[in-house]
């Protein structure tokens, strides 16, 4: 551990692959290199996928983080983008930070359900408050038919009202008319 940081330390290469766990302390050999050089971009090499080992070496301030369990043409891949300037972080860790930072998605109230443009005018108009008779003359339907729009809608999205319906066309978006 000692030796290898103070070959890094005196040749000052592009690109230092460094261990997490060499003796002494990868992670405090990375800060120590990048302290002194800003020539020698680091990258981290660990069989550990931790959180805190890529919270600790993004903030010690490498280039690159990677398993060891990564492919000769990975490493070679990491080695090349970091000499470019580029970060490079394993797979495994960007898609786990991706997820972590990400905002939960929020499932579409319609999620699942395939809807009319005839149904979704008909949920438009109880949106607005209109009776059945008023959507019926809106448009041009008979009552019995406004009926059987809703009852079909309240079954495919799980709804027993009229408000509930409309909750949902207003978490989906669908008051505005298009223009």
């Amino acid at each position: 551990g000692a030796e290898a940081l103070r070959l890094i330390l005196a040749l000052a290469p592009d690109v230092a692959l460094i261990d997490v766990q060499m003796p002494g302390g990868g992670l405090e050999a990375a800060r120590r290199v990048l302290a002194a050089t800003e020539r020698t971009r680091v990258i981290i090499l660990t069989t550990f996928d931790l959180d805190e080992y890529v919270h600790d070496a993004l903030t010690a301030g490498v280039s690159g983080f990677l398993l060891k369990n990564a492919a000769p043409q990975e490493v070679l891949h990491a080695v090349r983008t970091v000499h470019a300037g580029h970060a490079m972080l394993a797979p495994e860790v960007t898609a786990r930070l991706m997820r972590q930072f990400a905002p939960p998605r929020r499932r579409h109230p319609f999620a699942g359900a395939v809807l009319s443009e005839r149904e979704v005018q008909v949920i438009r108009l109880v949106a607005r408050g209109l009776s059945n008779q008023e959507i019926a003359g809106e448009l041009v339907l008979s009552v019995e038919t406004v009926r059987t729009y809703l009852k079909r809608m309240f079954a495919k999205l799980g709804v027993h009202d009229r408000t509930h319906l409309a909750v949902l066309a207003h978490e989906a978006g669908l008051l505005h008319e298009p223009r």
